[in-house]
């Protein structure tokens, strides 16, 4: 339930994320906070960037109508790539903040790992196809059922 719940909530955010940086990317550029202290606007970046938590967005809603184990972990893997590439981008980049831009910057952002981290841990609760119950074995492709 929280494991689903979470799912939505990324897959939500994302897609909010996605829709208004492909749909309206300069008002994402200017309108977002800490977007526009970073490099000069290219219309081209800010919908590529739309387009691909777009793309992510619908990976992420996938895992959290199925709540498969494999796509789960594969979906919230790879937003966990992007969030820590975007973290320690943002990071090494701080010289236009001041120091409160940059602290909210980096906790928004360290809080954007964090989440799907959690959420993967989740899973280790889970057999790779379902939630794991105890007492109960899994026959191996092919394997018959035992008298």
């Amino acid at each position: 339930m929280l494991l689903r719940a979470g799912l939505w909530f990324l897959a939500a955010s994302i897609a909010a994320v996605g829709v208004t940086a492909t749909l309206l990317p300069s008002t994402f550029y200017h309108r977002v906070p800490w977007v526009a202290m970073n490099p000069p606007y290219s219309e081209h970046l800010m919908r590529d960037y739309g387009a691909m938590n777009l793309a992510l967005a619908v990976v992420i809603t996938v895992a959290a109508v199925t709540v498969n184990t494999l796509l789960v972990r594969a979906a919230l893997s790879a937003l966990l790539v992007f969030a820590v590439a975007h973290l320690i981008l943002h990071a090494t980049h701080l010289e236009h903040f001041s120091t409160g831009a940059a602290v909210a910057e980096l906790a928004t952002l360290s809080l954007a790992v964090a989440l799907p981290g959690a959420l993967l841990a989740l899973t280790r609760a889970r057999s790779p196809d379902g939630p794991r119950r105890s007492g109960v074995k899994r026959r191996k492709a092919g394997q018959r059922p035992g008298p």
